[in-house]
């Protein structure tokens, strides 16, 4: 049974979805099941949010999107109704706009070009298009959305959801206390029903670990645990439990959820006091928030059991910690971090199509930027995920001349290398920070050596491998060569010919600035810095992962890496492992993800979080939380390189498939996009045959990548040449590659 109820507090849409156990497992075993009988448009969204009637758009152009129906396999043509009234719509009249029939296979980041939109003014709209054979759909069933006054950025909010979630476990302890579990933490509060013949109170433990299977009351760092004492009395039946907020959260650089929402705290267990009868699990509620989510937007399992824990605890900890509206760096703080950000916008992407949260981050950071050089050049990438995921080029056009700033080429030398040592006041006004006294600090990694506190540490290196500190960092000048790059496709976009010769141009010289002045030609290696012997993973990581590495020195670099395990935190986990995969060593990558040791994603399954930790453990970061979407890297690693599925063009127009899946006998995935899921399956025959089966959506492209070298058929079909990639149509596809 499903259950759908809309409460709107202060503009904001909350969405309460109660689902059945049955429900779930229905949509486990066909994560991606769809109704494709019609031929008509579906999936529509209105500034890429799926559900526009629950949220005010502040865009007056807005931009429109669906999905095509896999009975086509490409779009020719489209026309767009928008109406003042559901009425005129229903008699196909766009009063407002009618865009005509189109000439177009764009179904994507369509703008609104009809009538001034007002203000509070509700409008309607459809959609229907024409096939590869121009013959024409019926149009699409009809969507409405709201206009709400402009907020001073360019992004749409998002709606929230509230699920309502039943305990998996309840247990009585004793005559008069209760144990209950309810599966995985989440930011939430408690709602039960009790009866009672007089005024009493109950006794509430709340928390995130267990202890000797208890719930622990004096836990480390920022695993969160509370005691609430409720009042009950006859005349009264529900009750919401009152968690009281913690002073860091409320902090005015923290972020504040809508004065509607009660106060939220992550937790899994719940012990109850002093009952007084019989409880069942029927009369609790774990209320917990999220920001808009569809489970089955994704899906992934494979023949390693390790890898799909891993797998499920990485996409949950994305959908757990959507809870504030915009990506903030977990519950010790609930501030965005652009580094952190980054790591969250790119499983987001992956684990389901929601495009919204992640533009309204990258709006923030320009405003409130954040003190670690590094993720000053983390803002630049989060622009161009969103580029490349959408095809959206308005956050590119609003604030291009300001995220020059970010790219930090002010700072550069002669020779194109950057030093943060030269940052003035004047420059970190340029950069957003309200305190120009603000210094850039270089961090490569986090946290850094720990001092003795009294803490019991296993190692004194923090997670940076022993990394030496020099005015020209490696790691910070790899990550301001991918800026560099990524400005010169914004100046393309923006028709900027002059500006993308300069950054070109400019990137070319810091390349080669790396590669002779930062590396190491005796051992093949990159060393931390100038003046410097000492080589880290990082550097060697970071180099690797953006493609400085010349050809002739990746094996020397990759045999480097291999030495140095997982020597970086859970952040640095990211560039690692994308390093690795980039250098064709998926057997090592899958090696690291399915590690475990206490530096493992294992690791934090075998503790008991259900949600990614801040670090591999807590001995590494003692004050760490278990509610960090940074250490989530493998939800968007294991789709985007152990399969390969990524954006070749923007919005997905063309995908790129490269799949490093040898050491696994089999796997199924389902990735979102804003075209609709791309869909595999994998198996290892017997006779070591790998047998790909792909489905591409309509109106959508792909280039399957393979070794020339390979003996290939395609639907029983050899194909012949010398080639490096298939060419895909939307459709499905059985991919054989003989040894």
């Amino acid at each position: 049974m499903l259950k759908l109820l809309k409460l709107r507090f202060n503009n904001i849409m909350i969405v309460v979805l109660v689902t059945s156990m049955s429900l779930f497992a229905a949509c486990k075993s066909n994560p991606s099941a769809k109704d494709h009988t019609q031929s008509a448009p579906l999936g529509l969204s209105v500034e890429y949010i799926r559900k526009p009637q629950e949220v005010l758009i502040i865009d007056q152009k807005p931009e429109f999107a669906w999905e095509l129906p896999n009975t086509i396999t490409a779009q020719s043509a489209y026309q767009i109704l928008v109406a003042s009234t559901q009425e005129f719509l229903e008699q196909d009249q766009g009063d407002v706009w009618d865009s005509g029939k189109v000439l177009s296979n764009q179904s994507i980041d369509i703008a609104f070009k009809g009538t001034a939109l007002k203000v509070s003014k509700t409008y309607f709209w459809k959609v229907k298009i024409w096939d590869e054979n121009h013959k024409e759909s019926p149009y699409s069933e009809s969507q409405n959305f709201t206009i709400g006054a402009n907020t001073g950025t360019i992004t749409s909010a998002n709606s929230f959801r509230i699920d309502r979630i039943k305990p998996k476990v309840l247990k009585q302890t004793s005559n008069n206390a209760y144990f209950l579990d309810f599966g995985k933490a989440a930011f939430a509060t408690l709602e039960f029903n009790y009866n009672t013949p007089e005024v009493d109170t109950l006794v509430f433990h709340i928390g995130e670990q267990l202890t000797d299977y208890k719930i622990n009351r004096t836990p480390k760092g920022t695993i969160r645990y509370q005691k609430i004492v409720v009042p009950v009395h006859p005349e009264q039946h529900t009750y919401t439990i009152s968690i009281k907020p913690d002073k860091r959260n409320t902090k005015p650089e923290a972020i504040h959820l809508p004065v509607s929402f009660p106060v939220l705290m992550p937790f899994r267990y719940v012990e109850i006091e002093h009952v007084k009868g019989e409880i069942q699990a029927a009369d609790f509620n774990q209320i917990a928030y999220f920001g808009y989510w569809e489970d089955n937007e994704s899906y992934f399992k494979s023949s390693d059991t390790i890898l799909n824990q891993v797998w499920e605890l990485c996409k949950y900890s994305i959908k757990a910690t959507t809870f504030a509206g915009v990506y903030v760096d977990g519950d010790r703080e609930r501030i965005p971090y652009e580094a952190d950000a980054y790591l969250n916008q790119l499983s987001h992407y992956t684990t389901d199509r929601e495009y919204a949260m992640a533009r309204q981050t990258i709006e923030y950071f320009m405003e409130q930027p954040t003190w670690p050089t590094e993720w000053q050049l983390h803002v630049a990438l989060m622009f161009h995920a969103d580029y490349m995921y959408t095809g959206n080029t308005e956050l590119i056009e609003t604030y291009y001349d300001k995220l020059k700033y970010k790219t930090l080429m002010e700072l550069r030398r002669a020779d194109g290398l950057i030093s943060s040592s030269k940052a003035t006041p004047e420059f970190m006004k340029k950069l957003g920070f309200k305190n120009p006294k603000t210094k850039l600090k270089d961090i490569v990694d986090w946290p850094p050596a720990q001092k003795d506190t009294g803490w019991k540490l296993a190692t004194v290196e923090g997670e940076r491998d022993g990394f030496v500190f020099t005015p020209i960092n490696t790691v910070i000048n790899c990550l301001y060569y991918k800026n560099l790059e990524i400005m010169a496709d914004f100046a393309k976009i923006l028709n900027k010919t002059n500006e993308v010769i300069d950054y070109e141009q400019l990137a070319k010289q810091v390349k080669a600035s790396i590669n002779t002045k930062l590396f190491n030609q005796d051992l093949g290696i990159y060393t931390d810095g100038e003046d410097t012997t000492h080589a880290s993973l990082h550097s060697n990581m970071m180099a690797l992962a953006f493609n400085i590495v010349p050809e002739n020195d990746i094996k020397t670099v990759v045999d480097f890496i291999k030495t140095r395990g997982m020597a970086c935190s859970v952040y640095g986990a990211q560039y690692l492992l994308e390093a690795l995969y980039n250098a064709n060593e998926s057997d090592y990558a899958l090696e690291l993800m399915t590690a475990t040791h206490d530096r493992s994603w294992y690791n934090m399954i075998d503790i008991g979080s259900t949600i990614t930790l801040e670090a591999w453990d807590m001995k590494y970061k003692p004050n760490a939380d278990w509610n960090h979407a940074w250490g989530a890297a493998p939800a968007n690693i294991i789709p985007r390189y152990l399969w390969g599925i990524q954006p070749k063009t923007p919005g997905y127009a063309v995908a790129k498939i490269q799949p490093q899946l040898d050491n696994l006998n089999s796997s199924s995935i389902v990735v979102p996009t804003l075209r609709g899921q791309i869909k595999g399956d994998y198996i290892l025959k017997d006779d070591k045959t790998k047998q790909f089966t792909i489905d591409i959506p309509a109106n959508m492209k792909a280039e399957f990548m393979v070794k020339r070298t390979s003996t290939i058929k395609v639907n029983n079909k050899i194909i012949h040449g010398n080639l490096d990639h298939i060419a895909l149509e939307a459709g499905n596809y059985i991919i054989e590659i003989f040894n």
